[in-house]
């Protein structure tokens, strides 16, 4: 899909606040109700909005432990690479997981809500789990810089 400036516009507003109104949204950028809309729809539609979230502090919500965790397959064929993801898709404190190059195969973002809970998380996912070879966690002490956003250009594409 080609995205013009309104497209843009409208992807970076909704990224900065989600729960905008319509109504203020075509407001700030100068277009009508309806076209915002429809534009909203076709980005829907498209999957390059994919989904509207409100997100909470981890430390307020009792889940301080955020853990970046590398991934050593045993064996890696394309059957193996998908039963692995479709394991850490399963895992409700594993918020992202990527296929990576390099020395892992997978890096893993982890959050629980004590070392105790990510320590059992390691037994039932990876110790328990023949596939893989080897597993190291880094704990994040301290987070500096979070951001969703995806900055997404103005400038038309040529």
């Amino acid at each position: 899909m080609n995205l013009d400036r309104l497209d843009r516009q409208i992807l970076n507003l909704l990224q900065e606040d989600a729960s905008i109104s319509l109504r203020s949204l075509a407001e700030k950028l100068h277009a009508s109700l309806a076209t915002c809309q429809r534009r909203i729809a076709r980005l829907k539609a498209e999957r390059i909005l994919l989904k509207e979230v409100a997100i909470v502090d981890r430390d307020r919500v009792g889940r301080p432990l955020t853990v970046f965790v590398s991934v050593e397959l045993e064996k890696q064929n394309d059957s193996l690479l998908r039963v692995f993801e479709k394991r850490m898709l399963a895992e409700k404190d594993v918020l992202a997981c990527y296929e990576v190059s390099g020395e892992s195969d997978f890096l893993l973002i982890v959050n629980s809500a004590s070392m105790e809970s990510y320590h059992a998380l390691t037994r039932r996912v990876f110790s328990s789990h023949n596939n893989v070879r080897n597993f190291t966690s880094n704990f994040a002490m301290n987070c500096s810089k979070f951001e969703t956003k995806i900055p997404v250009d103005e400038v038309e594409a040529d």
